[in-house]
């Protein structure tokens, strides 16, 4: 959606929400595939049961600078599965894993980076997944900040996805050979919420299997899921200073596809996100059994999710998948 397009009320709106936003096992060959199923599960449309990997990888890093039509440049850190030892930092273009991994996309929120969501997306990685994360141009720290192109992108993720999906098959690429094209999430916090949701909504992309929404709303891009089923795991503070609680609530119940809904009685807008901690972890570890479920198709990661929600007692897991 354009800028042009935009309701003024709808625009005002969406700059005042969102104005406050900022922020060990050897390797082994895993694909999504690798215990194939005759049957598909009834709650994870499209998706075959199977078996996610068990061990955590070493992780790998890389930059992909990427622009669309020439004036909406997109550059995107990769995050995925790497060979060598688990535990360490990121390793710069290290080489992959075997096996093929599903992709998650992942974006980041008014005045942020995918930088500053690391230690998250790396867990992510580590647990399996090729974890995607462009850096908008006109919502990222360091540009020149217009919350309503919030509405713009969306369509920007979409192309992420196109161009992100073509490295399988680009000879001599890290990536090569390593993407599960047909299992993909999207993911993102705040104004990368209202991107999430607008993948599914008005900007409907029916190459994502399911979505991960930290502190968002529908403003702008409207609350009418469309397309097949894709489940949806929502993530909200319930002391969000920014986006209140209730609007995600709402976005929530609107769903008509397998959902839940994590809960943080004492969580905000998601700083937790940024740092690590007892909050971090339970979302790290609740988000990854989601998509450990949504992606590989794993039946016991999904059992698993409820004890990972309540680890300590700091969310209430509305479970409804």
């Amino acid at each position: 959606m354009s800028r042009r397009r935009a309701p003024t009320v709808v625009a005002a709106l969406l700059t005042a929400v969102l104005a406050a936003c900022s922020t060990d096992a050897a390797p082994a060959t895993w694909s999504p595939a690798a215990e194939p199923s005759t049957t598909t599960s009834p709650t994870s449309p499209g998706i075959p049961e199977g078996r996610a990997p068990e061990q955590t990888f070493a992780v790998g890093v890389r930059q992909l600078p990427l622009n669309r039509d020439g004036e909406r440049p997109l550059p995107v850190t990769l995050w995925y599965p790497a060979r060598g030892a688990s535990g360490g930092p990121a390793g710069q273009s290290a080489p992959a894993a075997d096996g093929r991994f599903p992709v998650v996309l992942f974006s980041h929120g008014l005045n942020a980076r995918p930088a500053d969501y690391a230690t998250l997306l790396t867990r992510w990685a580590a647990a399996g997944f090729v974890v995607a994360a462009p850096t908008f141009p006109n919502t990222g720290r360091g540009s020149q900040v217009n919350p309503l192109d919030v509405l713009n992108q969306p369509a920007d993720v979409s192309y992420v996805l196109t161009e992100v999906l073509k490295l399988d098959e680009r000879p001599d690429d890290v990536l090569r050979g390593r993407l599960a094209a047909d299992r993909v999430a999207a993911t993102g916090h705040s104004a990368g919420g209202v991107t999430t949701i607008g993948l599914f909504t008005a900007g409907r992309d029916e190459r994502l299997d399911a979505g991960v929404v930290f502190a968002g709303t529908a403003l702008g891009v409207g609350s009418t899921f469309a397309g097949a089923a894709a489940p949806q795991l929502f993530v909200h503070g319930e002391l969000d200073e920014v986006v209140n609680y209730s609007s995600g609530r709402a976005v929530y119940d609107r769903v008509p596809w397998p959902k839940a809904m994590l809960s943080l009685p004492q969580g905000d807008h998601g700083r937790a996100l940024l740092t690590d901690g007892a909050a971090l972890r339970v979302v790290a570890d609740t988000t990854t059994e989601f998509l450990r479920w949504s992606l590989y198709g794993d039946q016991a990661a999904k059992r698993r999710m409820p004890a990972d929600a309540a680890r300590g007692g700091l969310a209430v897991l509305d479970d409804r998948l």
